[in-house]
């Protein structure tokens, strides 16, 4: 009960990263319309954070998977246009530093959408903008950039990109990505090969792009578009986050360290959240706990990755409907972490 704790904020850069840095540094929210992953209009806001300079926003309020019923998906339309124009409105309000979090797309489009937005000219072989979505790549025969947003050059963009996958290839975009956006394995082998002309053709206005470079895979593309026409850094999200936050003051004071994820397995241990906060307590030989909704097999690697021990906070059988009921997670989670601090007062 005596206990001190400090709370902060945490997120990968997927769902959940702006309100964490928002809530956690005291920022305020922008709210607008924007062109959704299937064209009709969508509410999306953005954080502008209390240095009242940068802005942090994530590409799913434009263009996520959760915004598209199950059946209507279809990588092949869906398109990052509404990510470029939350971009936009930023830079015209002044902003000029980004935090984008690119996780939790529709969309396979390789960011054409969102270059659309911002200016750029991705034309047909009569000259036309190309149509929205995958399908927009199968007809792109030119690309220019003459009528970008001049301020973009200004513009300093780090990418929460949390995935090393390609953009083409068995571990490109289409591929791995592209089945739970909607994507048929005929589909699937159309689509990387559409992406291939786009980095040809991108290769052509900007010789140092690379459709190899880890992350260019990452949104279906957007990976890719951000790092070569916006140059944008691409970085694990939970790297910034920790950063913005100064996670490391608070561990470097700390006595443990509590994190947790709904379920601990073995890709936590390959750069989630937990471990990202892990590695940073194992710099300062602080003792790390996890506390999860679920433990499946191969959390043990999660051990290996610096965190001391790991608990479930289910506390019997139930179904997972009754687990994820707020007040049931809240209640499980409490009891779990008192019995794990009492045993550890008697240290």
């Amino acid at each position: 009960p005596h206990a001190n704790v400090t709370v902060c904020p945490l997120a990968d850069g997927g769902e959940g990263t702006t309100d964490a840095l928002i809530e956690g540094l005291g920022g305020r929210k922008v709210e607008l319309s924007v062109t959704g992953p299937m064209g009709s209009r969508v509410k999306a806001y953005y954080g502008i954070l209390a240095d009242e300079k940068t802005v942090v926003m994530e590409m799913a309020q434009a263009a996520g998977i959760t915004l598209v019923e199950e059946a209507q998906r279809n990588p092949g339309k869906a398109t990052t246009y509404g990510v470029g124009e939350m971009i936009r409105d930023a830079v015209s309000r002044g902003y000029r530093k980004f935090i984008i979090g690119i996780g939790g797309s529709a969309t396979n489009d390789g960011g054409a959408g969102m270059l659309q937005a911002l200016g750029f000219d991705l034309l047909d072989k009569d000259g036309n903008p190309v149509p929205f979505g995958a399908e927009g790549l199968r007809v792109l025969a030119k690309i220019e950039n003459k009528n970008a947003l001049p301020a973009l050059k200004n513009c300093v963009i780090r990418a929460a990109c949390d995935v090393t996958n390609p953009l083409c290839g068995e571990n490109g975009c289409s591929a791995v990505f592209g089945p739970q956006k909607g994507a048929t394995p005929e589909m699937i082998r159309e689509m990387d090969g559409y992406m291939r002309n786009y980095a040809a053709l991108t290769k052509e206005l900007y010789p140092e792009s690379n459709l190899d470079t880890p992350g260019a895979g990452a949104a279906g593309g957007l990976g890719f578009a951000l790092g070569v026409f916006l140059h944008a850094e691409l970085m694990p999200g939970i790297e910034i986050v920790m950063e913005e936050t100064r996670l490391e003051e608070k561990i470097k004071n700390a006595d443990f360290v509590v994190t947790g994820e709904g379920r601990l397995d073995a890709q936590t241990a390959m750069g989630k959240a937990p471990v990202g906060v892990a590695k940073l307590a194992k710099k300062y030989h602080k003792p790390v706990i996890a506390f999860a909704g679920g433990i499946e097999k191969g959390a043990e690697t999660c051990n290996k990755a610096g965190i001391t021990a790991f608990f479930p906070a289910v506390r019997g059988v139930t179904t997972l409907d009754e687990a994820m009921r707020p007040e049931t997670a809240a209640e499980n989670l409490a009891e779990s972490a008192e019995q794990v601090f009492r045993l550890l007062t008697l240290r």
